[in-house]
């Protein structure tokens, strides 16, 4: 099979596009490493490392840090790892360089819906460039995990059977497996929405409640997942796999998990303002769960668990009230879909 070999520009260096890069790199890849800003490429650069979200890491040789955006965009593999928020006004950077992306190979690995728009990351590179070719990498992927070589698998989501073969070969290595899918939609429901649900089992972590309200969550929150998948037109075996399920599990349980650990802060009392200030990195379903709110009442859809994480972040809701209105609701026969 024909191999991707026209170079890989990974644009976003958080903790997950830097660990993306540093594992291709020691695959003998030639990686450009990009980050929207010019002091923290300047550091990564001099140091070898991305000392802010992952010290220690220190980078292949065949790993360059790139200061051109120019330079990054004449690459044939373009991964976008810059949160949701954001990612929209890093694509209109983009257009100022007149560089044509139709045959360029765009990989999301972004988990978020932007509130505004209330669209998902594949959704805002195809309508700001003006190409279809775009995939989506997803999976429970926990950045230090996967650079220490335990064993981690991922969805990488085509609607292009050939081109996702060649991006299943480029992202694979021994202790990094990746599946191959069709469902972009759901892939990118599932890795967005997922967020919201780890705040909520962080919200039970700091509240002090234990294994049988996070199993509890972890479920329900799953069937508000693929309720709202389906009428977003994904398929909802997906949300049993790796994307739905597994990525679920993983950041609702795993103590490094950001979102997770935003909603443990909340329970024990802090006001989402501070930790939003006090965090390095983002936490997605900090801003998801306004788009999946908004969602939820657009298309009618029952997501109670969404809704009172909402309630709690920007209604000033008690956690305890919350959970006390969780468990008080109509009694009914449980329902997945």
């Amino acid at each position: 099979m024909e191999k991707l070999a026209k170079g890989i520009s990974i644009i976003g260096a958080g903790s997950w596009g830097t660990t993306l890069a540093v594992i291709l790199s020691r695959k003998g890849l030639g990686v450009d490493l990009y980050s929207p800003f010019k002091e923290h490429n300047l550091k990564m650069q001099r140091e070898r490392e991305n000392s802010l979200f992952l010290k220690g890491v220190k980078f292949p040789s065949s790993l360059n840090v790139n200061l051109s955006l120019k330079d990054i965009l004449e690459n044939e593999v373009i991964v976008l790892a810059v949160p949701v928020k954001f990612m929209r006004g890093v694509l209109k950077q983009f257009k100022k360089h007149n560089i044509p992306f139709k045959n360029k190979i765009f990989v999301s690995v972004s988990k978020g819906i932007e509130a505004k728009s209330l669209k998902s990351a594949s959704q805002i590179i195809k309508e700001e460039l003006k190409t279809a070719n775009v995939s989506v990498l997803s999976g429970p992927n926990i950045a230090n995990e996967v650079l220490k070589g335990i064993p981690s698998a991922s969805i990488l989501a085509c609607k292009n059977k050939k081109l996702g073969e060649k991006l299943q070969i480029l992202f694979t290595c021994s202790t990094f497996r990746i599946y191959l899918h069709d469902d972009i939609v759901g892939v990118e429901i599932g890795g967005a929405l997922k967020n919201i649900i780890a705040i909520s089992c962080g919200i039970s972590d700091g509240l002090g409640f234990g294994t049988n309200t996070k199993a509890a969550l972890v479920t329900r929150g799953l069937a508000e997942i693929m309720r709202l998948g389906r009428k977003l037109g994904a398929n909802t075996v997906t949300f049993w796999g790796i994307s739905g399920l597994g990525d679920l599990v993983t950041t609702c349980f795993s103590p490094y998990s950001r979102n997770r650990s935003v909603g443990e802060r909340i329970g024990k009392g802090q006001s989402i303002d501070k930790i939003v200030k006090d965090m390095k990195m983002v936490a997605e379903g900090v801003e998801t769960v306004k788009a999946a709110f908004q969602l939820s009442r657009k298309l009618n859809i029952d997501m109670p668990i969404t809704s009172e994480v909402y309630s709690v972040l920007y209604r000033n809701k008690s956690p305890k009230k919350a959970v006390a209105d969780l468990m008080t609701r109509p009694l009914k026969s449980e329902k997945l879909v």
